[in-house]
């Protein structure tokens, strides 16, 4: 065996032995990397609620699909939801109906915004210890960071759905013009 392959698989076992490790906990900078994430989709979503007409708020691509409120509101649920169920953190309004909550655009930006601002003071009021701390999350046991890495999904996927409505009616994306 020559001494280049001999290093390249003491190269590679070290790797193979110190990159589980490195992966058991959340990172120093977690809370820097995620708020990067969270804040640019929360911008976005809300600069998109401001942007689609009141008249819009209503519309549905088709029976039995959510209306544009309908996924603001969904959003705004789980933005509440995820941190009462699976972090234990109280939600400070009710959460459970406002998909079905009959509200005006403004309404809308406003429980939206305001559910932005919980997660922000849920993030910003716990401890690194806090974000290890053990929960369930769709029947795994998982780490309370991982719950804000689900909710950041969550948003982005409704965020998808939310251009999608939008350029189907005639709103471009504020931040793509």
């Amino acid at each position: 065996m020559s001494i280049a392959h001999s290093r390249f698989i003491l190269t590679i076992t070290a790797l193979a032995l110190t990159a589980p490790l490195s992966a058991q906990s959340a990172t120093p900078d977690f809370r820097e990397e995620w708020r990067g994430q969270f804040e640019s989709s929360a911008r976005k979503i809300v600069m998109l609620a401001e942007a689609m007409p009141e008249d819009a708020y209503g519309w549905r691509p088709m029976e039995g699909v959510a209306s544009v409120v309908e996924v603001y509101m969904h959003i705004a649920r789980y933005n509440y939801m995820y941190p009462d169920q699976n972090m234990g953190v109280a939600a400070p309004r009710p959460y459970a109906t406002l998909e079905e909550d009959s509200v005006t655009k403004e309404e809308a930006v406003e429980i939206l915004s305001t559910s932005l601002d919980h997660v922000r003071a849920v993030v910003d009021g716990m401890s690194d210890e806090e974000l290890q701390g053990r929960t369930r999350l769709y029947g795994r046991d998982v780490a309370n960071w991982a719950v804000l890495f689900q909710l950041v999904t969550h948003m982005n996927e409704h965020l998808g759905q939310s251009i999608a409505y939008a350029r189907t009616n005639g709103v471009v994306p504020p931040w793509s013009r």
